[in-house]
């Protein structure tokens, strides 16, 4: 399952991730730290990655393109790392099901 993260998580998470998770890869490593929400949505449609956020922003664009990429959009207030890996795991199987699904565009996880 290959993740990207968006620049609101930290680039730290890829060397804490499970291995469940290998090919992940943030808008740091990629280099689009800076890049608009719509290049880094192209980036992650033509790479085949699911993009990680804790922001609204990529939900507004999944409402517009459709899909892919999918969304996992993490509402839980401003998280650590660690604790955003344990949100991952967490949800792991549901994430899973998720991406699988052909309807849904985002996969919200909030209070």
């Amino acid at each position: 399952m290959k993740l990207f993260f968006d620049q609101n998580i930290s680039f730290r998470i890829l060397k804490y991730l499970p291995e469940k998770y290998s090919g992940s890869a943030s808008v740091k490593s990629e280099g689009l730290i800076d890049a608009p929400d719509l290049e880094i949505w192209k980036f992650a449609r033509q790479h085949g990655f699911v993009i990680v956020t804790q922001d609204s922003d990529f939900n507004d664009l999944a409402l517009i393109e459709g899909h892919p990429p999918k969304i996992i959009w993490i509402r839980l207030g401003n998280l650590g790392t660690h604790e955003i890996i344990e949100v991952l795991e967490k949800f792991h199987k549901e994430i899973q099901y998720f991406i699988q699904d052909s309807e849904h565009s985002c996969f919200e996880i909030a209070d």
